[in-house]
């Protein structure tokens, strides 16, 4: 018999609806799973009895012959940048440790409405600044993941939602949510071979959410497939009054609607993914994927994105800026870390609180940020790349004339060692090299993995679509699912 540990969303929900196992069943088994995980430092705070309490209800609604909710049965993880009722949430920073919410994020809230139960709150970079996991106050997060060409160096799960990657990775987690301000859901899933989707900016509500850089945080899922995805999704998704940039538009039925036919859709191939240095594993994927799509029925068109090569930049003037804004709530008074010795001043307790409170990357960036929206620099910097925003918004509107998706890789190369580029912040900075600008455009945009690299690590292929079409971005990575076979899984060794 299948381990129930072993099951995807999908497959829990089936069977718990149709009697095969328990609800209670599946939450011993994630909750000993997440027990015996501690090497992986994927969560910072287990909650075994919440996802019993969510598995109870299940089995007593279905042993009472109600209908069960989309979720019932389901146990997941919870990105620690939600808040949690009851439960301490921290953006695995120091400066919030300690810090136990008095209301529901609504995303979480929406969850559990579903029938969804808390497996624990997962790790993740501080205040999701980060691309690779290491930026957290709690310790690294360390992928399940190793090559298989002798080298046994602990490998980076992703970035920011590395906790959320790894748990889905290890199986200790049959879905995750995370948050994707600049690729921090897609490229953490191409890293740990599973599937995640940043919807359409404002399908999912940031009330609740620890902010980072407001116009392009996003909430979406991480599972082991895109039907999984797609289930979660609809549960996260819906209209918020309590969020001012909340679309106020029905959910789809977006796992009714999946369909792997792609006849009669045309697939865009932007020029300007192709990097230098990229690696020639990276583009063989990205040759198969095509190959695949043409395959599922899709017409293939070459399309133009001139304006690619200053996302980057201008992203990384954006989020910062957004970022120092964010985060100057973050001071000693009210709540979290307060350093305050004995005939120290207001001022003094807030450069003292914030010195210790935050990590180097995050000040990094605050410093950015504040630099980058002063007197002097405000025109120079954050009004030039809200200009190139708009311009790369309008390279999407024009590709759409001639296409429907786009695909392009995921992440220029498979995980790295921790470590390896943590020096570097500009090296760092580039996994988000082909993710950024479709955050930018606010557009939804998918990772599905595709293909293993010479060292058997997973790489993911990106599916870009246009603004509200998270069907056609779903439909596109399950053509790309069913016919790459995906099957790699880490050997456990922790």
């Amino acid at each position: 018999m299948t381990a129930l540990t072993d099951l995807g969303i999908a497959a829990i929900r089936n069977g718990v609806r149709d009697g095969d196992f328990s609800a209670r069943e599946v939450a011993e088994a994630f909750n000993a799973a997440v027990a015996a995980a501690k090497p992986l430092n994927a969560f910072l705070v287990e909650t075994p009895d919440h996802a019993l309490a969510a598995a109870d209800a299940a089995d007593q609604a279905r042993a009472a012959g109600e209908t069960l909710r989309p979720m019932a049965g389901v146990p997941i993880g919870m990105k620690d940048l939600f808040c949690t009722k009851g439960v301490p949430t921290t953006a695995a920073s120091h400066i919030l440790e300690g810090f136990t919410p008095e209301y529901e994020s609504t995303v979480s809230q929406n969850l559990w409405n579903a029938g969804a139960g808390m497996l624990g709150k997962l790790n993740l970079d501080q205040f999701a600044m980060g691309s690779s996991n290491e930026t957290s106050y709690f310790g690294n997060v360390i992928s399940p993941w190793r090559r298989n060409d002798g080298g046994n160096a602990p490998l980076a799960p992703g970035g920011s939602s590395g906790g959320s990657s790894s748990a889905v990775a290890a199986r200790i987690a049959p879905g995750a949510t995370g948050t994707d301000t600049g690729g921090s859901i897609r490229q953490p899933a191409a890293f740990v071979g599973i599937s995640g989707i940043k919807p359409t900016y404002g399908r999912c509500s940031r009330w609740g959410t620890i902010a980072f850089a407001s116009s392009l945080d996003q909430a979406g899922p991480m599972a082991r497939d895109v039907r999984d995805c797609a289930i979660m999704l609809e549960a996260m998704a819906g209209f918020d009054a309590k969020d001012a940039t909340s679309l106020d538009l029905p959910v789809p039925n977006w796992e009714g609607q999946l369909n792997a036919s792609l006849a009669g859709k045309r697939v865009g191939i932007p020029k300007e993914y192709r990097v230098d240095g990229m690696p020639a594993e990276i583009e063989a994927l990205w040759q198969q994927g095509i190959a695949w799509l043409k395959d599922a029925g899709a017409e293939i068109v070459d399309v133009s994105l001139p304006h690619t090569r200053y996302a980057l930049p201008a992203y990384y003037i954006i989020a910062p800026a957004e970022a120092s804004s964010n985060l100057a709530r973050y001071d000693g008074v009210r709540y979290g870390l307060r350093d305050l010795p004995d005939g120290a001043n207001l001022q003094e307790m807030y450069a003292r609180t914030r010195a210790k409170g935050f990590g180097d990357e995050v000040k990094r960036r605050i410093l950015i940020g504040t630099y980058v929206l002063s007197a002097g620099f405000y025109d120079a910097y954050y009004t030039q790349a809200q200009k190139v925003r708009t311009l790369i918004a309008r390279d999407f509107e024009r590709a759409w004339e001639v296409c429907d998706v786009l695909l392009t890789p995921t992440a220029p190369s498979a995980a790295f060692a921790l470590g390896e580029k943590s020096a570097d912040p500009l090296a760092m900075y580039l996994n988000d090299v082909f993710t950024v600008p479709s955050s930018l455009a606010g557009l939804p945009a998918m990772s599905v993995p595709g293909g293993v690299d010479a060292s058997g690590l997973p790489l993911g292929l990106q599916v870009i679509g246009k603004p509200l079409d998270e069907q056609g971005v779903l439909n596109a990575a399950l053509a790309i699912e069913e016919r790459a076979g995906f099957t790699a899984r880490p050997a456990k060794w922790w």
